[in-house]
This record gives C-alpha cells, structure tokens and sequence, in this order.
C-alpha cells in the first residue's frame, strides 16, 4: 500500500511570473491544496486553498509554527490520499516545514523546486556567492548560525524590526560603521534595495515579511572567540600528550578544584578588576570544553548539544518568563524549578518518583554544604533538637568517642567517629543559621594568614621550625595572632 503523498512547490520570490510550469500543473491537478502563508506576491494563483497564517498569530515559538504546520499537512495527506502545498520561494532554501515533511516516514514528498530569492539578490548585489564565500542564514537562528564565520552573509526572515535589532545587537564588537544593505521585496514593483550602516541596521526600514539582509564581512565573527576557544581545546587533544591522555574521569577533579577557584575569585572580588574572576571563568569553561571534546571524539555529543541542553532546560523551568505562568516572587520561582524538576524526573524514569524529605538535599555541592541541607531538610520533618543547645551536647559525645579511638589500631573505626563529629559540627552551624564550608573557608584563610606571618617571623629570629620544639613555635604563633588581630581587628 502505497503511503499518502504530499507535492511540496514553490512559489517564487515575487510574482507569478515566477513560478514554473510544473508547479502550475501541479496546482491545477491537485484538488486539496494548502499554502503557507497567503501574505506573498503569488500566493493567489494557488487558488482555493487552506492557509496556516492563524498559527502564527496562535503559537508561542516559531518552531512550534513550523512543527504545526507539518503535523497538519502529514493527517491531510493521511485523509485526502494527495495534497500539494505551496511555499514562497523555492521549497528546499530556508524551509523548515520541507524539512520536516522530509523527514516524516509517513508520507511520500515529491518537491517541485522553484526560482529562489536567492538569485534575485545575487542580481541585485552584483556578486558571485562562491567568491565571495556566502553564507545563507535564518535571522532567528543568526546568533548559532553565524557561529565563527566572519565572512559574507546572506540573512533571510528578517520580518521584522525586532528581528534587526537582535541581529545587531549579537555583535557585540561591531564598530556600527559596517556595511548594510537591506533586501525587500525582490523582483516584484515596489523592490527595494536599502544601504546602511550596522548601527542604523533596526532604524533605516520598516521590515517586513519580503526583507532579507545582506553583510559583506563583520569585523570580527559571531561569537568567533568561543568557537577559537573550542578549536583550541581539539587540536590540544590531538598534539599535547598530556591533553590527550585525559578522560572524563581523570579531570574530574580538576572540575572541583577550578569551581574552588571560581568561588575564591568570587569572593575577593573587587570594583576595580575583573582580571582574577575573568581567569578563573575561563578555567571552568576550559573543563566544560574539554569534556565536550572528549565526548565528540567518541561520537557522543558535542559542545552545541551542552548548550542547547541548558538553553532547554532553562526555558522549560522559567515558564513564568517564556510561558504564561504568573509569579509574585522569588520562593514562587524556587517552588515552581523543583517541582519542574520532579516532574522531568517522573518521565525520566517513566513513573512517580520515590519521594524522600532528604530529596532537596543535592548531593553534587561541596560536601559540608550537602550535609547541612540533608540536617536541615531532616529538621524541617521534626527530627531535632526541642533545645538547641542540645546540639552543643552532641559535639561533646562525639568528641569524647573520637578520644576513645584515637589510638585504636582500627582505623576505619576511627573514621566513622571523625565523620560524625564532623557532622556534629554541621549540625551546630545549621542551628545557627552558619554556611559550615564558608566557615571552614574563612577559618582556613585566617591559618594561612597567621602561618605566614609565623614564618616571616622565624625567619627574622633565624628559628628553625623544624627542630625550634613546640613552646617555641607556640610562642610565634602567639605573636603572629597578635600582629594579624592588630593590622585586622574585628568589629
């Protein structure tokens, strides 16, 4: 049984002139016909036929435009057994709904291609596509598309002025003195054909559903450093045998130790430099880089699956900026990710996720952190302290069994005991509302501090800390406290 049929043609850039004479038969041959927009020079010689204009107008992104539209065309084909659908332009340059019918096992698709806009603005530019080196992008793609390529572009879609002042405002280097030359409404009467400037792109025209542009070169390519970066990062796999060596699980670690870093470079941050903060966000970006390299040498995935991933999920959680969903403050936002996040796991897993009170605990934080949330999350079931100062307590019976396996030849028991007085510890920062690893940060800052001046100060006694005895070394950190508490003091 054969499939149902589906005869994709195109319309031409401008007037009827335009269209071939198969495309012709084909529209009078075909009984159900459909076309996609009626807001074209030619979309009348279709004849008596359904439009999806009203999509438009209905749906929220543009993908789900074109995702309707070939949903809805794959079950007229299904019911009527043939259909043709008509398309501005030539069927196969800029058609995301071709490409989805393509793509749809469903049906059969015969394309009867068309004159495109393309050979009208190569006519009216006067240049070579080939020589040139142009590239044909779609303006609501511009910022992926244009990735890297600092030559000649070709942007089509352009129906709008909002769509300019993205273009324009994607590059973030541009002088605003570049050439500009607008394209609208090729080879039909009212053609016109605009040269501008870069920042006068959003402000010469009004754009409509006819407009095009056209960019001899940008003076550096839309976002050309990253995609450097990322060509750095692959030729250091294939030439540093260092770089070469590396897994996913040997730089596991140095994912920790750069976000430390990232986290320190926070933390002196100051207004006068971004120099340190700068370095370390590019440390952490080097290790997102490197993992996306070693995976797309395996064939997994690339850099650009990462960051549609995230891009994704942070419009998926964020309805209440790209949906419909009202909130009236940040808690809402909070409430509304995690329950976001449940419900991905539910499909994740195909069923109802096994829900635990320790659940909003996240394990993949520094670890004092981790243990903070799971007390904090197991307080907030009632399992506490009436009395919290009873915490004290806790970290008293804990220390006291870390006395009794100090010098226990087992040391796995051992272990277990510094583990729970380090929990004990957590707990009391808990009870007082303290981030357990910013203390440990800064109570760690404050040892280097005076450590440093212990050895600044042995070196002016010519004291040799190796063999000086305990009283001494006592004794210039007794003094190294009193010169920090002098030059730093609290309150």
């Amino acid at each position: 049984m054969s499939r149902p049929r589906v005869v994709i043609v195109g319309l031409g850039p401008a007037g009827p002139e335009c269209i071939t004479a198969a495309v012709s038969e084909a529209l009078q041959r075909i009984r159900h016909r459909f076309v996609r927009t009626e807001r074209h020079p030619s979309a009348h010689v279709v004849g008596e036929a359904t439009s999806f204009d009203d999509i438009y107008e209905s749906a929220a992104t543009f993908d789900e435009v074109y995702t309707t539209i070939a949903g809805r065309l794959v079950e007229a084909a299904q019911a009527h057994g043939e259909i043709v659908y008509a398309v501005p332009g030539s069927p196969l340059v800029l058609e995301r709904t071709v490409r989805y019918l393509l793509d749809d096992e469903r049906i059969e698709c015969q394309v009867l291609p068309a004159l495109s806009f393309l050979d009208l603005a190569y006519a009216a530019l006067r240049i070579d596509p080939i020589e040139v080196g142009l590239r044909l992008i779609d303006g609501h793609q511009f910022v992926d598309a244009s990735a890297g390529h600092g030559g000649a572009l070709l942007v089509a879609h352009c129906h709008a002025n909002w769509v300019l002042s993205d273009i324009k405002l994607a590059v973030e280097n541009a002088s605003g003195d570049e050439p500009v030359v607008i394209l609208q409404r090729l080879g039909s009467p009212d053609e016109l054909i605009t040269h501008t400037t870069w920042a006068e792109l959003d402000r010469t025209v009004e754009a409509d559903h006819l407009t095009s542009i056209y960019i001899p070169s940008l003076g550096a390519p839309v976002a050309g450093e990253l995609a450097s970066f990322h060509e750095i990062v692959r030729r250091l796999r294939a030439e540093c045998p260092w770089d070469r060596e590396q897994t996913h699980q040997s730089l596991a670690k140095y994912a920790i130790e750069e976000t430390y870093e990232l986290v320190e470079a926070i933390s002196q941050l100051t207004d006068d430099s971004d120099d340190d903060l700068i370095g370390e966000l590019g440390d952490v970006l080097l290790q997102v880089v490197l993992h996306s390299a070693i995976a797309e040498e395996e064939g997994r995935f690339t850099l650009a699956d990462v960051a549609a991933r995230i891009s994704e999920k942070m419009v998926r959680r964020h309805p209440h900026v790209f949906g419909d969903v009202a909130v009236d403050s940040a808690n809402e936002v909070a409430e509304n990710w995690q329950r976001i996040k449940s419900a991905e796991k539910q499909d994740l897993i195909g069923g109802p996720v096994p829900r635990s009170a320790l659940d909003a605990a996240r394990p993949g934080q520094p670890t004092l952190r981790f243990a903070a949330e799971l007390l904090g999350a197991a307080a907030a079931t009632g399992f506490d302290y009436d009395d919290p100062q009873r915490v004290l307590d806790k970290v008293a019976e804990e220390l006291d069994e870390v006395r009794e396996r100090f010098d226990d030849t087992d040391s796995t028991r051992f272990f277990d005991e510094a583990g729970d007085l380090l929990l004990a510890t957590v707990a009391v920062c808990r009870v007082r509302a303290v981030d357990p690893d910013l203390a440990l940060r800064q109570a760690s800052t404050k040892f280097a501090d005076r450590f440093r001046i212990l050895e600044r100060l042995a070196g002016e006694r010519t004291v040799d800390l190796a063999t000086c005895g305990e009283g001494a070394i006592i004794e210039l950190w007794r003094l190294a406290k009193s010169e920090l508490d002098r030059d730093h003091p609290r309150g």
